[in-house]
């Protein structure tokens, strides 16, 4: 059995889905209470680290096959400050610690695509200490709707296996169940989303009717037949994707393209995702529970790691450690 170690484990999305691809989690640290309610409860044989990672030491796991995170993304990311290294929740800093002093086998790095672009000099930096002790892929940018995710979300991931192995990271599949419309099959059971999609008095119109800003807020329209907008941390209000369940929209956005005036009020017979239904579109498990307030349980779906990646990415890096 291999073994795991995810730092930053949030909801549980990284190391459910390696223990799909067959790794056993013997360790996982978070800060945030919610988010540990949530983890504990799907994944209660992990030890859990309920703090901040500063006060962990890792030498006791030394030998552990993998050390796999998503270290805070808002120092990266283009909807933040992009401060990068000068942003105190800059944690890749501590990741790098983790695995100098757990010296796996292999280990994961997955974050938001600015990594791989305007912060890479300083992602060669920080990964400097480890060229030595592993082969370390280049950074590679992903869809995840490319590997049965249906949601479009880019992410970057970086992998490192112990010299004499050759990195492996998957390629992307042409995947059967990306359709956002095979996982919102039933109307949610819990309290619906009360925030209201309202028309943008200056819409950014683009040629599809699901992209562009037709609507306040960003929470862009679901098209059934293709993978859903990115479900962001945010989400919860107006920044929700939602359900045009009468097919307005593909009509308002002709009467845009044809020069008509936008309207006002809401769109009517719309609705925005529900915490569960975010959580299906992130391949979370159906049913699963998570704790805290309404905002805290969109921040824990938000903020994963699909499962399906996860599962994707740990099977090969247990291909690659196999041979």
């Amino acid at each position: 059995m291999l073994t795991s170690i995810d730092l930053f484990c949030g909801a549980g999305g990284l190391s459910l889905g390696l223990e799909a691809a067959g790794f056993q989690t013997a360790f996982a640290v978070e800060m945030k209470p919610e988010a540990c309610a949530t983890y504990s409860g799907v994944l209660p044989h992990v030890h859990l680290h309920k703090g901040r990672i500063e006060n962990v030491s890792f030498k006791r796991w030394r030998g552990v096959d993998l050390v796999a995170g998503g270290p805070p993304c808002q120092p990266f990311s283009s909807g933040g400050k992009l401060r990068g290294r000068d942003d105190d929740r800059d944690m890749l800093p501590e990741f790098i610690r983790a695995v100098t002093e757990a010296m796996p086998r292999a280990f994961l790095l997955e974050n938001v695509p600015g990594l791989a672009g305007r912060h890479r000099p300083y992602l060669q930096r920080v990964l400097r200490p480890l060229v030595d002790l592993f082969e370390i892929s280049e950074p590679m940018v992903i869809n995840v709707a490319d590997f049965g995710v249906p949601q479009k979300r880019r992410r970057m991931v970086v992998v490192g296996i112990e010299k004499g192995k050759a990195v492996k990271l998957p390629t992307a599949m042409q995947a059967k169940h990306s359709r956002s419309g095979d996982f919102l099959t039933e109307w949610p059971e819990e309290e619906a989303n009360t925030s209201k999609v309202v028309y943008a008095k200056s819409p950014d119109i683009r040629p599809s009717p699901y992209d562009g800003q037709l609507f306040n807020g960003g929470g862009r329209p679901i098209q059934l037949e293709g993978p859903s907008p990115t479900i962001l941390a945010s989400a919860g209000g107006n920044k929700t994707p939602f359900l045009d369940v009468r097919g307005l929209v593909p009509g308002y956005h002709a009467h845009l393209m044809l020069g008509g005036r936008p309207r006002a009020g809401t769109l009517p017979f719309a609705r925005r995702l529900t915490v569960a239904e975010c959580a299906l579109l992130q391949t979370f498990p159906p049913g699963m529970r998570f704790h805290g307030a309404r905002s805290a349980q969109y921040e824990q779906v938000g903020n994963a790691v699909p499962l399906l990646l996860a599962a994707a990415l740990g099977e090969s890096i247990a291909s690659a450690l196999s041979h």
